[in-house]
Parts: structure tokens; C-alpha cells; sequence
């Protein structure tokens, strides 16, 4: 039926005079799981099954979308789009143009090895409760909390060039969370990360692998461990970032900062705009020489969740440079933007949250190339430094240039050897001046393709799931503070 209701759709736009129409029609599944100190927190599982229609006429864009997926429901859905695109040009500066590209007929689906929806919802939440239950037992500890979250996208996008595309994706993520309250302070520890664990394209074999049950013991027992641990000092110096919050400086200070219609001023909703402006392509050094950033889509790259194989523009999934040696190389584009760099063909960015929702430039995967080092050469080659793991709260101005993060917990390096947990760590910068002061990147075996599941945008807004590969990674001369201090 997705193709039918999508040749209705298409049909009717054109017959009301769109110059160009494209549809998606989504069913989503999700399941979502939590728990809270031996009881069930949440536990939520729907579907959500309907069509969106966009098309340019008189030279604007146009959209609607309806889950009355009768023929008559589905044509008036093509209709008011066209309607909307009519009214919308009265007010247009110029008329909408994309860049080519060529129509594709395909399907696809991510590979996985467990339906997490075949899985009886009572086995996962007992490995949640399990885990629950180990971090309890840690004196000390005020809240145990667990999550897990699964969606299914079956995704069908055709449009009036042509295209014919049917993607399946597959989405897990999982993780645990302890708290500890003293006094008028309180702690957390989070594995495998941060707000919501790790989220990868893959099926329950995902939950497995993280092993919840068996890290449960050693967060727990961190967590209470900070309130005694000492304040991270302050002033500046050098700082080790681990992997999973070097994947979050990455979302905020490169990822939302390179989308191109936060650039163009076609976008500033909920997270601003942008200091990269075109100018600055090919021209800004960015980062130091070691430094390179790639928006990779591509299975190839990983199972993140910025992986598919079409965007919701129907344009393959690519590879681009966007930090290459340092310097400034590239943008995330659409097929009406691309044109504004001198690009012939979209970078294929374009995505979704829903059926109902109009589609727009998301990051894919953006993740920072593996450097050369050893994990353990890099803290031995290190003299003095705060190491810093797992974020705990980020802050970064509406341009994406000014930032300032915290963590979980932090170890004080000395004379090459890691030593004392630290509290309250903190650290702030200007984007690019951070940038060009990495000097180390620990190689491929320290690498971790992580999942950001909550990243905002648009009005209304829109939750996005994305992907930051990265490595374990040195910046020097960084001003280093003590977050949450009395």
C-alpha cells in the first residue's frame, strides 16, 4: 500500500501544478523501557503510520502530511501542500532551485541480528531491574535508574523525478544511571554514557554487548566514591578527553555549526545559528593539522545513527571532508542549498523525525578520523593533565562558539601515570581556538562510533538521532574549572 498512497500523492501534486513533489510515507515502531530503584519507571511501545507530501509550485516549497490514508484523504493531503507552496511564494525572495541528481530505484535495510521487538518485553526488563539491583547494593547510592529504547523506521520515499526508495532501520540503545545524594551535593556515574547509554543501528545484540549487569558494581561504587574524591582544580592546562564527550564536543562545536541552512539564516531555531560562514570554506584553519572530520553516512563508516543509504531527499549516502588536516573543507547541504557553495550535487543530509514533520539538514555520523597513539603512550607521554570521562552538562552560545562542558568525573595525570579521582570537572573555550590545540588522537582500537538519540531542532521541534566516531584525544593549554562547586 506505501507505494500506492505515495502515487496518489504525487499524482495530484502534479495535476495541481507542482514543478516537483516528493513523499514520505513512515511507520514507526518504538518501544521504550525504564526503571527506578526496583520498579518499572516507563514502559510505552506504539506505532505511528502516516505520509508527508513536499513540492515546490509558483517557486516555493510547500508542505502537508495526514495518517487518513485513504485515496481522498491522501489527494487532499497533495492538495493543501500545493496550496500552502502557493501561498508561501507570495513572500519568497527567490525561487527554489535544486541541484540535480539522478532517480533511484532501491531498497535496503541495516543489517541486525536480533528483532528487539521479538524479544518478550519481561526478559528486558528484568536485565534492567538486574542491573538496578547491583548498583543498590552499593551503600550509598539514592537512585538506580536503567533504559532501554528500540524504534523500527519502515520508510518509503518516492518522487516526481522518478525515485522509488524502501529503507528499513533498526535502532537500540541502552543504559544505566547511579545517583548519589550528600549533604547539599550530588554525584552521578553513567554507563556506557551519558543521557540514554549508546544508541547504534543494530538489534538487541547491541543490549547484549554492553554487558549492564556486569559495569553496574564499578558505576555505582564511582559514584559514591566522588563525593569524597577532591575538587578538580582550576586555571589552564592540558586536558585528555575520552572518547564518548570528545563525540559530544564534536556534535556541538562542528556538528551543528556545519549545517548550512543554520548558516544561510534559513534555520535558527532552538540551537541558533552559525559562526562558519561561507566565507570561510576552504579558507578557516579550524583545528590543528591532526585534525579531521568526516559527515559519513555510509554503512562502511558504522552502524550510527546517522547511517542509511538514502536521505530523505532520495540522495545516496556519501562521504564528506569537513576538517581535512585542519582546515575547513566542507558542509552539511541539501539539494536547495548545495548550490550556494558552488556544490553540483547535495551532500545528502537531509532527514526526518516523523511522517509529520517537514524535512531538513541533520547531521549524519560526524566523527574525527583515529590518530596514531596508544592509549596508554598517550597518558605516559603526558606530564600533567586532568583526564575527563562521560559528560554531565554542556553549554554553547547560539553561533557555536563559545562552550563550556562538564563531566561525570575526571583523574588527575601526573608524571605520566593516572592517579586521583577528581569531582566537578569543567572546561570552556572558543571553538576553534580548542580545535587547533589538540596535539594527540589515540588510534582505531580506542575508537567508538557513539549515539546521540535527543539532538534538537526546528520549529516544531524535531529529536534526531546522530553519530560521533571518536577517539580518546590531548588539548593543551585549555582553561580547566570546577563545575557544581559550593
Amino acid at each position: 500500500m506505501m507505494k500506492d498512497w505515495a502515487s496518489w500523492a504525487l499524482d495530484t501534486a502534479k495535476r495541481r501544478g507542482a514543478s516537483y513533489a516528493d513523499v514520505r510515507v513512515m511507520d514507526i515502531r518504538h518501544r521504550d523501557i525504564s526503571t527506578k530503584n526496583g520498579e518499572v519507571g516507563n514502559l510505552a511501545e506504539g506505532e505511528s503510520l502516516g505520509l508527508g507530501i513536499r513540492v515546490i509550485a509558483a517557486g516555493a516549497w510547500g508542505f502537508a502530511s495526514t495518517d487518513l490514508l485513504t485515496r481522498e484523504g491522501v489527494q487532499a493531503c497533495a492538495a493543501e501542500a500545493v496550496a500552502i507552496a502557493r501561498a508561501s511564494s507570495l513572500a519568497k525572495h527567490e525561487n527554489v532551485a535544486l541541484v540535480p541528481e539522478k532517480a533511484w530505484q532501491d531498497t535496503w535495510q541495516n543489517p541486525f541480528l536480533k528483532d528487539p521487538f521479538r524479544i518478550p518485553v519481561e526478559r528486558q526488563i528484568d536485565l534492567l531491574l538486574a542491573a538496578d539491583k547491583e548498583m543498590r547494593r552499593v551503600k550509598g547510592v539514592t537512585v538506580a535508574e536503567g533504559c532501554m529504547v528500540f524504534r523500527r523506521i519502515d520508510q518509503f520515499f518516492a518522487s516526481s523525478a522518478g525515485s522509488a526508495i524502501h529503507q528499513i532501520k533498526m535502532q537500540s540503545g541502552a543504559g544505566i544511571v547511579a545517583t548519589a545524594f550528600s549533604g547539599n551535593e550530588i554525584q552521578k556515574r553513567s554507563y556506557p554514557n551519558s543521557f540514554g547509554g549508546q544508541h547504534m543501528l543494530q538489534g538487541y545484540e547491541l543490549v547484549e554487548s554492553l554487558d549492564l549487569v556486569g559495569h553496574a558494581q564499578r558505576i555505582a561504587e564511582e559514584c559514591v566514591a566522588l563525593h569524597s574524591a577532591p575538587q578538580c582544580p582550576e586555571g589552564q592546562g592540558t586536558i585528555i578527553l575520552d572518547s564518548s564527550q570528545l563525540g559530544l564536543q564534536i556534535h556541538e562545536s562542528i556538528g551543528h555549526p556545519i549545517e548550512l541552512d543554520r548558516v544561510l539564516g534559513m534555520e535558527a531555531n532552538f540551537a541558533g545559528m552559525s559562526f562558519l560562514t561561507t566565507e570561510k570554506l576552504r579558507k578557516l584553519q579550524y583545528g590543528s593539522e591532526i585534525v579531521n572530520v568526516v559527515a559519513d553516512a555510509r554503512l562502511e563508516h558504522g552502524p550510527g545513527l546517522g547511517t542509511f543509504a538514502y536521505d530523505d531527499e532520495g540522495v545516496p549516502a556519501q562521504c564528506t571532508p569537513i576538517i581535512t588536516n585542519g582546515l575547513f573543507t566542507g558542509y552539511l547541504s541539501s539539494r536547495d542549498t548545495a548550490a550556494s557553495i558552488g556544490e553540483k550535487r547535495s551532500g545528502g543530509t537531509v532527514r526526518t523525525e516523523s511522517w509529520n514533520r517537514l524535512p531538513m539538514i541533520r547531521m549524519t555520523n560526524i566523527s574525527i578520523n583515529p590518530g596514531t597513539w596508544k592509549y596508554d603512550d598517550l597518558i605516559a607521554d603526558t606530564d600533567r593533565a586532568i583526564l575527563m570521562e562521560t559528560n554531565r552538562s554542556w553549554s554553547i552560545d547560539d553561533r557555536r562558539y563559545h562552550f563550556q562542558f562538564s563531566t561525570e568525573i575526571g583523574w588527575e595525570v601526573k608524571g605520566g601515570k593516572k592517579g586521583r579521582m577528581l569531582k566537578n570537572p569543567s572546561y570552556s573555550g572558543i571553538t576553534t581556538e580548542f580545535w587547533n590545540n589538540c596535539d594527540a588522537i589515540c588510534s582505531r582500537d580506542y575508537w567508538t562510533l557513539w549515539g546521540t538519540p535527543n539532538c534538537g531542532k526546528g520549529q516544531p521541534m524535531q529529536t534526531m538521532g546522530t553519530g560521533h566516531g571518536a577517539s580518546p584525544a590531548r588539548f593543551r593549554n585549555v582553561k580547566i574549572g570546577a563545575a557544581f562547586a559550593k
